[in-house]
């Protein structure tokens, strides 16, 4: 779907109010890269946590094997919730690639107005400009 620019008078002057579709190109690049990435952690997450037990020590004592469970467990639970945010990471980019598809990515959801392109590249998926984060607070 081709991207559409809009451009609208705001107090004499033109404000534009999207990307163009190299600009669009440029951000599905780098969103795409941080997506393989993303996939590639959430791999080795999910691979770590799938492991069993190989602790190797058969001659330990119960105490000893009641703190490795406990430091077990709690390593697990940690990369359960790293894993779980990487996913929800994955799946916000994935929204954003859509909003490039569509036509809306780069603008505030709340706003209307363009988001900074360097607010974009440091959170390609985001969907709120500065300005509307900081009136949520």
């Amino acid at each position: 779907m081709f991207a559409f620019i809009l451009n609208r008078i705001v107090m004499g002057k033109e404000e534009k109010q999207g990307y163009s579709a190299s600009e669009l190109q440029e951000f599905e690049e780098l969103i795409n890269l941080k997506l393989t990435k993303a996939r590639k952690e959430l791999h080795n997450l999910k691979s770590t946590l799938s492991k069993d037990d190989d602790s190797g020590t058969d001659a330990s004592s119960a105490y000893a094997k009641i703190l490795e469970d406990g430091a077990d467990t709690a390593e697990k639970e940690s990369l359960s919730q790293l894993a779980a945010r990487q996913q929800k990471f994955i799946n916000n980019l994935e929204n954003a690639l859509i909003r490039i598809k569509n036509g809306t990515y780069g603008v505030c959801v709340d706003t209307g107005k363009l988001i900074p392109k360097e607010r974009l590249r440091a959170v390609p998926h985001t969907m709120h400009s500065i300005e509307a984060k900081l009136n949520r607070k």
